[in-house]
C-alpha cells in the first residue's frame, strides 16, 4: 500500500472555446473536461486543484494542477493516457508525484503572464485567436515608462474587476517588460499573484498610454485612487497566456524502486 499519492500535472490549452478554467455547471471549462478524462482513467470522480482560474478565452502554456489518488497509473504515464482522452485544445505536458503538502495554487511562488498585442494596419488571420489587434502604432517608450510605476507592492484595486470578491488587493509585481517581435508587442508580467482581470487591465491601460489617452505620470494617481474607473480599458482575453508557474525546489518526490502505482 502506497497510501495517497499527490499527482502534479502540467497542461497547455487554447482557451478560445472554454468558459475559463474553473468548473461551471452546463459550461465547457478546462477543469471540467480534465476531470471527466481523469474519471475515465481512474474509474471514479476526481477533483483537481489549479494554480489559478484563467478567464474565458485566456490561454495557458503551462497551467499546473494537482490531485490525490489512492491508486492509479504511475505519474509519468498520465500525459500519454490523457492525450488519448482529451480534446486537441488541451495538451498534457508532464506529470510527477509531488510531496503530500504540495498544492498547485497555494505552493506557487510566482506566476508569469504574457499579453500579446499586434500593432499593424490589418489583422493577421493566423494569430487573431492569440493577440489583440491594434491598428495603430503605439508609443512604446511611454508604455514602458508607465509600466515601471507598477513594479513593487501596491494595492491593485484600480487594476482588477470591480466585482472581484477578494478583500486584500495588495499584490507584488516583480518584473514587467515590453518586448517587440516585428509587428508584435509582448507584455510580460511576473508577480506573486494576480487579481481577476488584473493583467488584462494593465495591458489595456498601457495601450491607452501608447495611444496618448493616459500620460505615464498619471499611473501613481491611478494606483492611489483604488477605483477601477480610474484605470484604462480591459484588454480582450484572447491575447493573454498563463506562461509559467514557479514553485520552491524539492516539491516533487523521487520514485521508489519497484513502485507501480
Amino acid at each position: 500500500m502506497l497510501g495517497l499519492r499527490n499527482i502534479k500535472l502540467t497542461i497547455a490549452y487554447d482557451g478560445t472555446d472554454f468558459h475559463g478554467f474553473a468548473r461551471q455547471r452546463g459550461l465547457r471549462t478546462v477543469q471540467g473536461v480534465l476531470e471527466e478524462a481523469l474519471e475515465r482513467v481512474l474509474g471514479r470522480p476526481t477533483q483537481v486543484n489549479g494554480s489559478g482560474r484563467t478567464d474565458a478565452g485566456v490561454h495557458a502554456r503551462a497551467q499546473v494542477v494537482n490531485w490525490t489518488q489512492e491508486y492509479g497509473p504511475p505519474p509519468e504515464r498520465y500525459p500519454v493516457l490523457l492525450q488519448r482522452l482529451l480534446p486537441p485544445d488541451i495538451v498534457p505536458l508532464e506529470a510527477a508525484e509531488a510531496v503530500p503538502a504540495f498544492h498547485a495554487r497555494y505552493s506557487a511562488l510566482r506566476k508569469t503572464y504574457r499579453y500579446t498585442i499586434h500593432q499593424a494596419p490589418v489583422e493577421d488571420v493566423f494569430t487573431r485567436r492569440y493577440t489583440w489587434h491594434v491598428p495603430q502604432r503605439l508609443d512604446l517608450d511611454a508604455m514602458r515608462a508607465a509600466a515601471a510605476y507598477l513594479v513593487g507592492e501596491h494595492d491593485f484595486t484600480s487594476f482588477c474587476a470591480a466585482a472581484t470578491p477578494v478583500e486584500n488587493k495588495v499584490r507584488t509585481i516583480e518584473r514587467i517588460r515590453l518586448d517587440v517581435r516585428g509587428s508584435y508587442v509582448d507584455l510580460w508580467c511576473t508577480g506573486n499573484g494576480f487579481l481577476q482581470h488584473m493583467v488584462r487591465i494593465i495591458a489595456g491601460t498601457l495601450v491607452d498610454v501608447g495611444m496618448g489617452r493616459i500620460r505615464p505620470c498619471e499611473m501613481p494617481a491611478i494606483l492611489a485612487a483604488r477605483d477601477r474607473r480610474a484605470a484604462g480599458q480591459t484588454a480582450p482575453a484572447r491575447g493573454l497566456v498563463l506562461w509559467q508557474v514557479e514553485y520552491p525546489a524539492g516539491l516533487e518526490r523521487t520514485a521508489e524502486p519497484g513502485a507501480d502505482g
